[in-house]
Formats: C-alpha cells, structure tokens, sequence
C-alpha cells in the first residue's frame, strides 16, 4: 500500500511537508504541484479513519442541492458543475455527502450537516431571495449559481452572456428581438433578463413588453409554451434569445410545428451550451457557460474557506466569464 513515505520520496517533498500539503495547509505552489503530482501517479489514498483522528476533521463536504424541476443533479447544466467541484475536491481526498433534495434548503438542512460532522458545505441552487431567509451558516460554505451576502460566492456573467445573445442578433440584422424569460425569482433569470433589456436599449431598440415572456424554471416545457405565446402574436419577432437551452430547444419545435423555418423565419439563442445543443436541428446558437470551471473555482474558495475561518481573507464573490457559440439557428436578414 502505498504511504505518505512514498509520496515524500517520489516528489522530492520532506514528509512534513507533504503532510501540510494533503491537509491542505500553506505550503509552496510548486511543491502543492509536485505532490498533487505524486498522489495521481502512486494512486495514493490515505486511511480515512487515521486521518480524521490525526486532523481532526471529518474529509466529507456536504452538498445541497436545490432546484424547482424536481430532476436534481440530472440536469445537464448543474451535473457538469458538480463534476468539476468533485474532481477538485478529490485532489485534496474529500468526499461529498449529498443531502437529500427533500430536505431543500432550511435550517434543519443545516443541522443534519453538522451532526454528520462535515468539513464544509456547497449549496448549489436557483431559489429567489425568500428560499434563503433564516438559514444561518457558522461553518465554511459556498454558494453556486447564485450570491449571497455572506463571503463565498461563484456565478456565471449573466448579463454579459445576455449582451453577447443580442450584439449577435443585431450584427445579423435583427430588431424585433423577443427574450424567453427564465422564472423571475431565481438569480439568472433575473440578471439575464435585465442584460437583455440593457443590451436592446444600447442598441437603441424598443424593449416590447409582449416580447418578454416567462419560461418558467428553465424546462422544456415552460419553453414551449412561452414560444407558443409569442407565435400568437400578430406580430412576430424575427428572433428570440432564451435563457436557457432546454427552452430553446423546445421553442425551435414548436416553430417548426407551426410551419415556420428556423432560422430562416425565427432565429434562436439559447444559454448554457448543454451537449444537445450542438445535436439538435439546426445546431443551436447559444452562450457558453464554463460549467467545469464554476464547480472548481467553487472548490478551491470553499477549500481556502476551511483553511481560513477568517472569512476577511476570503474572496467574497468569483464570476465566471461567458463565450457565445455561433452555430446555425441564426439567420442573417441582410
């Protein structure tokens, strides 16, 4: 089996300080690099029972996840997020502990996590503001999707991927422009909707109020019948940017249902890039979220969160950029 003695071998590292490495305590860049290295390599896994004896701590950080479809981690933008927070947590051999999605996000949430003893919590979620009402956290915790007033934080850009969905749109010739809104009580939903109105207004374009329609909690579903809402209109937009995928997708079938072309007679943007997106009919034009990276920079504040109780020296937010993917369901009308 393999120890702590043969990692301090292989990367050059006294055992001292491969031992502040693996629990995550202040040693050098290079040698956390090196060791890290060294622990892949060996295949290494420390003894789970001596190590919370030596350390004190339990290696387990809870998980709470929270979302109103009701199809939890199976979702395709949420389930790369937490694949990336996991293999960044395994690299310091943590262990997650789901919470049961019934139990949601409440103080008696909080309490089962601290009777399970765990070292840190991330709450990755869509609710409005009122979901998160009363819920104290004394323990290291992190929010995904959406901020917090309390330090630790990680979201995509919104707004900017909103900018990137209409400057696409206008630079192709469009003016009537509708936005499939996500559901106005979550985070994205909001700030997607307000750099949509932003972005149209810089442009110098009219924001129709019957060209805003809610999508709902980002399903299929609500993006059918949102589409639905807007093709009964007498008049049509040209285009339509929604704000997530799943609600483009469904748009772009009703379209066709309707006997119209995309993007010949409709164009569509969707956000998120889930892998469907680049499978569907046309190709779907849509902003990119870093799924990978938001889960890992989440890991690494919550772990510098545990190694510092002192939440001053803790970044408070970290917003991830955005990049849109141009492919074919946006026609030109030049």
């Amino acid at each position: 089996m393999v120890t702590i003695y043969d990692i301090a071998k292989d990367s050059g590292y006294s055992i001292a300080t491969v031992s502040k490495a693996l629990n995550n305590k202040s040693v050098s860049e290079k040698a956390r690099r090196a060791i890290l290295k060294s622990v892949e390599e060996l295949h290494y896994t420390p003894n789970s029972s001596a190590r919370t004896l030596a350390t004190n701590k339990s290696w387990m950080i809870g998980v709470v996840f929270g979302e109103n479809l009701g199809i939890g981690i199976a979702h395709p933008f949420f389930s790369q997020v937490i694949e990336g927070f996991k293999k960044h947590m395994e690299l310091y051999n943590y262990d997650l502990l789901f919470v049961s999605r019934h139990m949601g996000l409440q103080q008696e949430t909080y309490r089962h996590l601290q009777h399970r003893g765990v070292d840190g919590i991330v709450i990755i979620q869509s609710f409005g503001e009122d979901e998160m009402q009363n819920i104290e956290m004394s323990m290291p915790t992190v929010y995904i999707d959406r901020p917090s007033d309390e330090p630790g934080t990680v979201y995509s850009d919104n707004r900017s991927g909103s900018r990137l969905a209409v400057n696409h749109l206008v630079e192709n010739g469009h003016k009537k422009i509708a936005h499939i809104m996500g559901n106005q009580t979550t985070y994205a939903g909001i700030e997607r909707a307000k750099g949509f109105r932003q972005a149209m207004r810089d442009h110098g374009l009219d924001v129709r109020e019957d060209y805003l329609v809610d999508g709902g909690y980002y399903s299929q579903a609500g993006g059918r019948e949102a589409m639905i809402r807007l093709l009964s209109l007498e008049d049509k937009p040209t285009a339509v940017y929604a704000a997530g995928d799943e609600m483009a997708i469904a748009a772009i079938k009703v379209i066709k249902e309707w006997g119209l072309r995309v993007p010949e007679d409709i164009s569509v943007v969707g956000f998120d890039d889930i892998q469907l997106a680049q499978h569907i009919d046309p190709p779907l034009t849509t902003i990119r979220q870093d799924k990978e990276l938001i889960g890992q920079q989440a890991a690494i504040m919550l772990l510098d969160k545990i190694a510092n109780q002192d939440t001053k020296h803790v970044n408070k937010t970290k917003m991830v950029p955005v990049s849109i993917v141009k492919r074919q369901s946006v026609h030109n009308l030049a």
